[in-house]
Order: C-alpha cells, then sequence, then structure tokens
C-alpha cells in the first residue's frame, strides 16, 4: 500500500512503532518514514499513519501539518497517539477539515520516558491489529 508513516515525537518508543509499521505495511520503503515536517511532501498516498506526543492541546505546528494534509495529498490519516484524547480530537479535526478522510479510530499508546525504546510484545500485537483493521476498511 502506499503509504507514509509520520512523527512528532522524540520518543523513541514511538519512533521504534514507526519503524515497525514501515517495515510491515509500506510498499516502497524508501522515504517512508520521516519526521513532521518532512523532507518530501505527502503526493497522492493512500495512508498516512501520524505518531505524535500531544497535550490537551497539539503543538501548533502539528495541527498546521494536518490541515494541509488535502485529499489529493493523503486519502486516509490514522492516528497513533501518546497523549490525551483532547489533544488527538484537534489533530483529527484539523484533518477533516482539510478534507481527508481522518479515521476515528485512533491508537493511544503510552510513550513513556524519551530515552526508553523498548516496544512490549503486546503493544506490538495492538499495533499490528489496528493497523491489520485500517488497512481491511481501505480495500
Amino acid at each position: 500500500m502506499k503509504m507514509r508513516v509520520l512523527y512528532s515525537t522524540s520518543k523513541k518508543k514511538l519512533i521504534n512503532i514507526a519503524d515497525m509499521i514501515t517495515a510491515n505495511y509500506a510498499t516502497e520503503k524508501v522515504n517512508c518514514m520521516d519526521k513532521i515536517p518532512p523532507a518530501y511532501s505527502c503526493d497522492k498516498e493512500r495512508l498516512v499513519v501520524i505518531l505524535a506526543t500531544v497535550g490537551k492541546d497539539a503543538p501548533s505546528s502539528l495541527v498546521l501539518f494536518c490541515k494541509e494534509l488535502t485529499k489529493t495529498r493523503a486519502a486516509n490519516v490514522a492516528f497513533i497517539i501518546d497523549g490525551p484524547a483532547e489533544g488527538a480530537k484537534v489533530l483529527v479535526d484539523a484533518a477533516k477539515e482539510a478534507g481527508t478522510n481522518a479515521i476515528e479510530d485512533v491508537l493511544y499508546i503510552k510513550g513513556g520516558l524519551p530515552f526508553l525504546g523498548g516496544v512490549k510484545d503486546e503493544e506490538k500485537a495492538a499495533v499490528t491489529a489496528w493497523m491489520d483493521k485500517i488497512s481491511a476498511e481501505l480495500k
């Protein structure tokens, strides 16, 4: 599937999850995973997965990025969030406002400390089940 995995976090666990999603689901691995803002803009992506650490308010740069995800850039946008539901809702609403299909099923993961990068087996299983569900809904 033509997809991009983008992250807005300094937490190694979320970056490792982004890498895992890229390895298991992306058909084109080159320039598939990047930080926000990405070096190469999204163009006709079937799915953009955004991993982000947010507070009650999402960072303004991340909200602006989501507002730029038009239907021509990304057909679908899914979110993995380290933080409260209020921050995730701001991002989902910004993506919807841009005109893309923002997937309401947000996956919440505790990012932990920035220097700890281990992903537990149950977290890997949750991410895999979530990605399988999203992939099935897109087909």
